[in-house]
């Protein structure tokens, strides 16, 4: 069973980010940028999946500009077999927006047909939370979202899933797209043997036009601001002045 495994470059989750000065969009300019935490669950998912002999081949796929294809070599490192980079220009990758990126999957998936999809339930730059539900909207496929823990086996999967009341679980028949949670797995470190053994694997470069997808956005960014900033506390001297501060400073009774 060959399996697909979306991974995004984001800005590193380490990284302190900071808004343009025009208030444009996010500063990216010599910033480290890394695998989108979420994305490295999914892949280590699909390695773990093939360790056990239910998946046959990996397919990392990553939408951007030329440098993805570090990410990339990283989820080669990591176990994937193969990659494939859909190629944007560097403008257009700023506003490659989820419902783009989904029909880019998908024309992929149509033309290497895996039978699983798998993918971080959100990429930690815009938190949007669409594309792995878009994409099995797209395909007509069945959806797992939020997964906390995956067995497949056959044509079917189990899913379980966290939801606001506890945690779910599905039983769905393949194909089908998975997006997973925080607690479904913990990520491998990359050995400095697989990096030099990733450099050998195969890295297909394809472009939108190619695939016949047109990503020019549909939303458009008005403008981007920084949280305000925390106003400093205060010491009461007792219970009366923080219940009169409450009533009439914050009025939240």
């Amino acid at each position: 069973m060959k399996v697909l495994v979306a991974v995004k470059r984001v800005v590193d989750f380490n990284v302190k980010v900071r808004v343009k000065a025009d208030g444009s969009g996010v500063e990216t300019a010599n910033v480290k940028m890394s695998m989108n935490p979420f994305d490295e669950i999914a892949l280590e998912e699909a390695v773990r999946l093939k360790e056990a002999g239910v998946a046959t081949e990996i397919l990392a796929v990553s939408c951007g500009a030329a440098a993805c294809q570090e990410t990339l070599r990283t989820a080669l490192a990591i176990g994937a077999d193969r990659a494939i980079l859909v190629q944007t220009a560097s403008g257009e990758m700023s506003e490659l927006q989820p419902l783009a990126v989904a029909k880019l999957l998908k024309a992929v998936v149509s033309k290497e047909q895996p039978r699983l999809v798998i993918m971080g339930k959100q990429a930690i730059d815009d938190d949007s939370n669409q594309t792995g539900q878009m994409l099995a909207a797209l395909l007509g496929w069945s959806q797992a979202t939020f997964a906390s823990k995956l067995k497949v086996s056959n044509e079917n999967a189990e899913v379980t899933r966290e939801v606001d009341g506890g945690l779910e679980t599905l039983a769905i028949r393949l194909p089908a797209v998975v997006t997973t949670d925080l607690r479904l797995n913990e990520p491998r470190y990359v050995t400095l043997p697989n990096i030099m053994k990733a450099k050998k694997k195969p890295l297909e470069t394809l472009t939108p036009d190619a695939l016949g997808v047109d990503v020019k956005p549909r939303l458009a960014t008005l403008k981007v601001v920084e949280p305000p900033k925390r106003k400093a506390g205060v010491k009461v001297a007792d219970a009366k002045a923080l219940v009169d501060k409450l009533r009439n400073e914050a009025k939240v009774i």
